[in-house]
């Protein structure tokens, strides 16, 4: 005859099968061995919560402003500036995103529309690009706006080259703290 328990402990479980007159204290004992090692396992903060919670409204910017000459971007609040980054680019950051393809980066105002926890470039803020103009622009050569303008991760640090293709990258780290800070519905103004 068989019992089942089932244990958990520090958020692992196992289920240990119990065979009457078979050494019980045996498996109850690596049981607990194998539970022990999982739990001082570290657990890195993604696994923990992820995507990052957004602060405290308090804390949280209400307006982003990009530099693209000065490869800056800053967070502020109320006016004043809370954080700055340096930035990368696309692969040709000079003058305003025209065209899907062009590897630029879009200049004007637009707005933080979504944010994705799932990006394949760690975090990412979707840029609301491209606006009414941008389409009619792009309309009237016959071509396609583009899209899919993100603040994201995925720069290595120390990194200085320009890569995107268009967007505005940052580390892993930054986009991170910029995550928990920038809801949805954010304006952001980029400015050549």
């Amino acid at each position: 005859m068989k019992r089942s328990m089932h244990v958990a402990w520090s958020g692992v479980s196992a289920s240990v099968l119990l065979a009457v007159n078979r050494r019980p204290g045996l498996l109850i004992l690596r049981a607990l061995t194998i539970m022990a090692v999982l739990a001082v396992a570290p657990v890195s903060a993604q696994q923990a919560v992820w995507p990052p919670p957004l602060a405290p409204r308090s804390q949280r910017a209400d307006a982003i402003r990009v530099d693209k000459s000065e490869r800056r971007m800053e967070l502020q609040r109320d006016g004043r500036t809370i954080r700055t980054y340096r930035i990368l680019l696309g692969d040709a950051p000079e003058g305003h995103k025209r065209q899907q393809g062009d590897e630029k980066t879009p200049e004007g105002d637009y707005r933080i529309d979504f944010r994705n926890g799932a990006s394949r470039f760690h975090l990412s803020l979707r840029v609301s690009y491209p606006n009414r103009k941008d389409r009619a622009q792009a309309r009237a050569r016959g071509v396609s706006p583009g899209g899919d303008i993100f603040i994201h991760g995925g720069t290595p640090p120390g990194h200085r080259l320009d890569w995107t293709d268009g967007c505005i990258a940052v580390t892993n780290a930054e986009i991170e703290e910029i995550w928990r800070l920038v809801p949805a519905g954010t304006p952001i103004r980029i400015d050549p």
